[in-house]
């Protein structure tokens, strides 16, 4: 098992920025796909983003492509999610969670179902 704690969440303006990280405890992160989740009040928890274990692949939900962008240090047992020009819609408890030896391809789905280990998630909220 890994241990994932997210961290980076804030209250920011439409048009602004942020950057969410998630670490790891204990073991490397150099075998496991990390992705990132969202969930908005009332609705049902999203994927977001996905980074492979294999060769770094990032995947992304369709409307966020070109906002946001996802990273890993393994070094630092981290990934990141780069998010610009942040809407209201983006608010959410945003969530980062592990699998092991996640393939490509279903790293690209995004399925909260493939993935084993969560963080307990941090607050974005993007208000006037």
């Amino acid at each position: 098992q890994v241990q994932l704690v997210e961290s980076g969440g804030a209250l920011v303006q439409p048009g602004g920025s942020l950057r969410l990280s998630c670490t790891a405890s204990g073991r490397s992160l150099e075998n496991y796909a990390i992705a990132w989740f969202r969930q908005a009040p009332g609705k049902e928890r999203e994927g977001v983003s996905c980074i492979s274990s294999s060769d770094d692949s990032d995947y992304y939900r369709n409307s966020l492509k070109g906002r946001f962008t996802i990273s890993r240090d393994d070094a630092k047992k981290t990934v990141y999610l780069q998010m610009n020009s942040l809407k209201p819609e983006d608010t959410g408890v945003y969530y980062c969670a592990a699998a092991h030896g996640l393939v490509d391809f279903f790293c690209s789905l995004v399925r909260p179902s493939d993935f084993g280990s969560w963080g307990q998630g941090t607050q974005v909220t993007v208000s006037a």
